[in-house]
This record gives structure tokens, C-alpha cells and sequence, in this order.
């Protein structure tokens, strides 16, 4: 049975014996058949407020939150839509953020293949946030958990805030966009540690499709409480990055039916768990490197046989990737159980050590094989994981040597499912 997974730009065929393979996926959504037109009808007619062009008075200074080049998230085609409703708005009074939380600034190709050429050639201001740079954060107070709130000066200032989100299902913060794009995505670094360290991570309500209830989620919602956007829209996409339903007006509204939509597509019951589970990383942009090829995993991880195998594709073009602390930290120690300890010690606090946390848990219980062409034998081995040059051939081995009539399950689009077992339930994102 040949599959087809979602790895890079032009995918991954791989080959799997049929009578002991399933295959999971979201439920397949068809794109809007008139995008610009959803778009232009939702900015038009809100949920809870007025719409975005009656709500902005000329002279204001306007800012608008977009997702960083990790997301997959269609600001090309979003974004002129709402660049034209604010035609009474000099576009020097408009400056666009990309809400990069505490990842990489975007280059200037990236921001121009994001965002298109109206926003790049339009004078428009556009500004990579800065987690790190202390001198532009202003401290507003903190949160019932006592996280410290440090948000972009350069937002809290502007008049009239937007907030653009693709809504996906998130391994740790339950679904992706909305809040999300007020912080973490243009928060500080404490507030950002804060957000994700190691109690917050470990959290049993820290998953996948939860976000009442969810500390981290809770967390997130509070801030955006405190300091709210003034206009959302937020869509959810197909796997061949079409828009399938989009939501505008006031933040929290729009973001549950946003999840909600995204909760209906996406979760997949199964009856129980499998030897060995195929992954990916829902290919580019998603699984440009290896930190956020954790996701896969993730995803993988909710429905393998404590002892089984998990293989994930991703193809990783941006490396493990060479910015942040990930990589730094997985060298650190000898095992996953050291990684474990360390990070979970009292006194210790590191950029990324989430996603480690996240990984080293996950290998744990599994052996976890990575498929990847840009990466090395040795920083795949360096990564704690098992190198793999052929799918198709790993999983017949393994079927032969470990797992002796054992079951195999694809999730060709990784984390864009949200595989759980019958039994643990999950019940609607939102009360």
C-alpha cells in the first residue's frame, strides 16, 4: 500500500504492507471556494464587534499580529484583504508584527514569500519581535500564577490592535492562534519561560486539544485578557494549505469557533494503540527543523504501544535548527532520562529546554527513528535518536525482527491530527 506523506515541499512516498496498516487522518475539508470573498464577509460582519472598517478612525496607528515563517498560516492572501479595508489608514500608520515568540527573526525572502508584495512594497512598517530585547518590552504585571507579563512596546503603544492566527491543534498549549498571538507570539522572554517551563509542561492537561483547563492555555487566555486585541481573524487550512473556514471579531469568540471547527476536523478516535506509528511534521514550513518536528512525535506518541516504535519524516531544510538552545541542550547529557532530570532540577532555566522536555519524555517510552535529508547521521544520533534512510524498509524490519504480527499506523499529515485512544476521551476545547 503506497502512502503519501507530507514532508517538505514535495512530499514522501512511502510503501507498507497493507493488512497491517491504518491510516489516520483529519477529516478532509474542501477550501473555500471564494477565499477573498470569506474573508472580505467575515471582516465585514464580526463576531461581537463592528466591523474592522467602521472600528478605525483615520490617524490611528494601527498593528497588526501575522505568524512567523514556521506556520503555515496564508497572511499572503489574508492579509490584502485587510490592508484594503484600512485604505482610509496611510500605510506609515500600519506597522505588521511577526509574532515570532522566541524564535529567529524572518529574512527578507521569507517575509516576502509570507506576506506578498503589497505589505513588503506598500510602506508599510514591518517588525521581526524580539523576545529578547529587553529595552523594547514593557512589564504590565503578572499573571494569577505569577508570571511575569512583558509584552512589544512597540504594540502595547498602537491605537488599534489586530490579530491574525491559523488554528491548529497545539501539543502542549491545545490549539494554536487567537491568544497565542499576543503571547507567547509577541511576549518577552521571562514571560515566554514562564509560559513553558518544566511544571507548566508536565502538566497531564498540557495536550493536545485542551484549552480550558490547561494551565498553559489558562495562562495564555489571562494575558490576552489583561491586554486584548481589538479586531481577530483566525483561519483553519486543509492539507494542501487552503482556507476551509475563517472567523473576525472579538478574540475569544472567534477563537473558539475557530477550535472548534479545527476540533471536528481533526481528532481521530481509535480503539487501541499500535507497535509501531509513522509521523511527520505536516511538511513545509512545519517541518523545517527539527525542534518542531517534536509535534510529530507528539502526535505519534498519543497513540504507540509504551515499548513501540515511532518513525517520523521530517525533512528539516533549516537544520536542527542552528539558532536557540535545543540543539545545545540535547548534546548536554548522555540519555533522555539525564535530559529529564536535569531540566526538571529546581535551579535549572534554558531557552527551549520545552521541547526537549517534550522529546526526552516521549523517547522514554519509545524508540523514536528519524527520517530527515538535511540532517547528518551524527546529529540525528546526537538528537538521541535512531537515523533512518528508508521508511518502508525500517518498518518491514521492524515487523520481521520486533514486532511479529504487530500493527503500524500512519499519520501522513502528523500533528494535523489528533489521534486518542477510546476510552481517554476528550471532550470540546472550549466550556
Amino acid at each position: 500500500m503506497k502512502i503519501e506523506l507530507a514532508y517538505g515541499k514535495r512530499g514522501l512516498t512511502i510503501d507498507l504492507p497493507g493488512d497491517q496498516t491504518s491510516i489516520i487522518e483529519p477529516q478532509f475539508i474542501p477550501g473555500l471556494p471564494d477565499e477573498l470573498g470569506a474573508i472580505r464577509a467575515a471582516l465585514r460582519n464580526p463576531i461581537g464587534t463592528l466591523p474592522l472598517r467602521k472600528s478605525i478612525e483615520p490617524g490611528q496607528n494601527i498593528g497588526i499580529s501575522v505568524c512567523d515563517i514556521t506556520r503555515p498560516m496564508p497572511s499572503k492572501i489574508i492579509l490584502p484583504v485587510i490592508l484594503n479595508e484600512l485604505k482610509h489608514i496611510h500605510p506609515s500608520n500600519i506597522t505588521i508584527f511577526i509574532a515570532t515568540g522566541t524564535h529567529r527573526k524572518n529574512t527578507h525572502s521569507e517575509l516576502l514569500s509570507m506576506l506578498g508584495e503589497q505589505p513588503m512594497g506598500g510602506g508599510y512598517n514591518i517588525v521581526n519581535h524580539d523576545a529578547f530585547n529587553r529595552d523594547n518590552l514593557t512589564e504590565i504585571g503578572v499573571t494569577k500564577k505569577n508570571i511575569p507579563i512583558l509584552l512589544n512596546s512597540d504594540w502595547i503603544k498602537k491605537d488599534f490592535k489586530i490579530t491574525t492566527g491559523f488554528v491548529e491543534p497545539h501539543f502542549f498549549a491545545g490549539f494554536s492562534g487567537g491568544p497565542k498571538m499576543i503571547a507567547p507570539g509577541l511576549a518577552g522572554f521571562e514571560t515566554i519561560m514562564k509560559l513553558h517551563d518544566s511544571d507548566m509542561i508536565s502538566n497531564p492537561n498540557s495536550k493536545w486539544g485542551i484549552t480550558h483547563g490547561n494551565p498553559i492555555h489558562d495562562s495564555i487566555r489571562e494575558i490576552a485578557t489583561l491586554f486584548p486585541s481589538d479586531f481577530t481573524l483566525d483561519v483553519t487550512i486543509n492539507k494542501h494549505r487552503k482556507i476551509t473556514s475563517v472567523y473576525a471579531g472579538e478574540m475569544f469568540q472567534v477563537h473558539k469557533a475557530a477550535c472548534e471547527f479545527a476540533h471536528f476536523t481533526a481528532m481521530r478516535e481509535v480503539p487501541e494503540p499500535f507497535d509501531i506509528v509513522v509521523t511527520t511534521n505536516s511538511g513545509y514550513p512545519l517541518d523545517m527543523n527539527l525542534y518542531q518536528a517534536v509535534k510529530g512525535m507528539s502526535a505519534a506518541h498519543q497513540i504507540v504501544k509504551k515499548d513501540g516504535s515511532i518513525i517520523c519524516a521530517a525533512e528539516c531544510s533549516d537544520g536542527i535548527p542552528n539558532h536557540g538552545s535545543y540543539g545545545e541542550i540535547l548534546k548536554s547529557q548522555a540519555s533522555p532520562q539525564s535530559l529529564i532530570d536535569m531540566i526538571e532540577s529546581s535551579d535549572y532555566q534554558k531557552h527551549d529546554q520545552w521541547q526537549v522536555q517534550i522529546q526526552a519524555s516521549i523517547q522514554m517510552e519509545n524508540d523514536v527513528y528519524l527520517k530527515s535529508d538535511n540532517l547528518s547521521i551524527d546529529q540525528i544520533v546526537g538528537a538521541h535518536l535512531l537515523p533512518v534512510d528508508d521508511v518502508s524498509m525500517k518498518v518491514s524490519e521492524l515487523l520481521s525482527q520486533k514486532y511479529p504480527n504487530g500493527t503500524v499506523c500512519v499519520l501522513p499529515e502528523g500533528p494535523q491530527t489528533i489521534p486518542f485512544l477510546s476510552g481517554v476521551g476528550r471532550g470540546a476545547p472550549y466550556k
